[in-house]
């Protein structure tokens, strides 16, 4: 059965084949991803990869989980779908609506007061 993994803090000049190979001696992967800003094209700093195996992924963990790479720590760990996860991971993420946001919900610019 595969696993997935969130690889966090990598480095901006890490794409999608740098991910590959910093995992692939662990095991075959089947999908590996690096999150980009949609507008930019820019990496976020995150990724995933999703191996074959589980086994595989778990000794990917013990062995990337905060090893360096250009000059950032990694931070690798099992991912979790959203909805699965605590508040205080989503927030960093998705943080919640100020009161002035969620008041200005669904209105137009054009309604605003300057």
């Amino acid at each position: 059965m595969s696993k997935r993994i969130y690889v966090g803090n990598l480095p901006w000049s890490v794409t999608k084949d740098k991910l590959v190979e910093l995992f692939s001696s662990f095991g075959e992967i089947e999908e590996a991803l690096v999150i980009a800003n949609k507008y930019t094209g820019r990496s976020r700093g995150f990724g995933f990869v999703t191996f074959k195996k589980e086994g595989d992924a778990d000794k990917a963990i013990a062995k990337m989980d905060e090893k360096e790479i250009e000059g950032r720590n990694l931070v690798v760990k099992e991912a979790k779908p959203l909805e699965e996860r605590g508040p205080e991971e989503r927030s960093s993420h998705f943080p919640e609506k100020t009161p002035r946001e969620r008041e200005h919900e669904g209105r137009r610019e054009e309604e605003f007061e300057e």
